[in-house]
């Protein structure tokens, strides 16, 4: 019963605590971002960030308006219900909470490789690797189609698993800071990098994924916990040509009066997907 409470109490308040957070990260990183940067900048930040935010934008209204309800709703009518693997078992709440987020974890990093297999998905995945810099907004941009594939795909695991709506909050939370952490141009102590991507996936590590080289681009899927790419054999330490030599973004798209926002948009249906789609390899 107290979880089922917190949970209507998390639902309440979950617009507050998400905004909050998203706000609270984002100001953060980006002024990590100015004051120990990583690497130059190839294009203009501010038609960037604009487009990367709008996108930004457009996918939150979107998803508002497909979606009657969200995860966490999901996880509370799953807990009311009795559905889902966890709520058919008597096991205490801290269990339930921590497994829920480890699955739920390790769902987003098989949908990552997913999108990264199937060519029509792949194509709408592109988006998300034709930023020609890497940033906290690239962390953030990812196509509208995709983004309701994303949430459908988190209601059904949810729905199947059964977490606490706590779990699945805490969980968007990390993800979504976590995304911009790591997406983040921002320079870690390398002793340090090396002591965190144990754990989380850190900006050196991630960045490695963003690479036009297509062994590197096939790697490092893990947005928050790094143990997935070392356990299923996807993970790469370092970019053949260094941090500050590799190149950002798809060798097919470099031209950055392409990346604006209408162009991207429309970048599925119009945009060469070239050979970084695993099964087309």
């Amino acid at each position: 019963m107290a979880s089922k409470n917190l949970g209507i109490v998390i639902m309440n308040n979950e617009i507050v605590i998400r905004v909050g957070s998203f706000l609270t990260v984002f100001i953060l990183i980006a002024l990590w971002e100015i004051v120990a940067r990583r690497r130059s900048l190839t294009t203009s930040k501010k038609a960037r960030w604009f487009s990367n935010l709008s996108i930004i934008f457009i996918n939150t209204l979107l998803v508002r308006l497909v979606f009657p309800f969200l995860a966490v709703s999901m996880a509370i009518e799953a807990g009311l219900s009795g559905w889902g693997f966890l709520n058919s078992w008597d096991l205490p709440f801290w269990l339930n909470f921590v497994v829920g987020i480890v699955a739920l974890d390790l769902a987003i990093y098989l949908q990552h490789v997913i999108f990264h297999a199937i060519p029509s998905l792949w194509r709408l995945h592109m988006m998300h690797h034709a930023d020609l810099d890497y940033d906290l907004t690239t962390g953030l941009r990812f196509h509208p189609l995709e983004m309701i594939l994303s949430m459908g795909i988190k209601l059904s695991v949810v729905a199947a698993l059964g977490p606490p709506a706590a779990a699945v909050l805490v969980f968007e939370l990390l993800l979504n800071g976590v995304a911009m952490f790591n997406h983040g141009n921002i320079r870690l102590p390398l002793l340090l990098d090396r002591f965190v991507r144990y754990i989380i996936v850190t900006p050196d590590m991630h960045r490695v994924h963003h690479s036009v080289i297509l062994r590197e681009t096939n790697s490092n899927y893990g947005f928050n916990l790094s143990w997935w790419d070392r356990l299923f054999g996807t993970y790469c330490d370092q970019p053949a040509k260094g941090h500050d030599g590799m190149t950002i973004g798809l060798s097919q798209f470099r031209d950055p009066k392409k990346l604006t926002l209408p162009w991207l948009l429309l970048l599925p249906f119009i945009g060469d997907p070239g050979r970084q789609s695993i099964m087309r390899r």
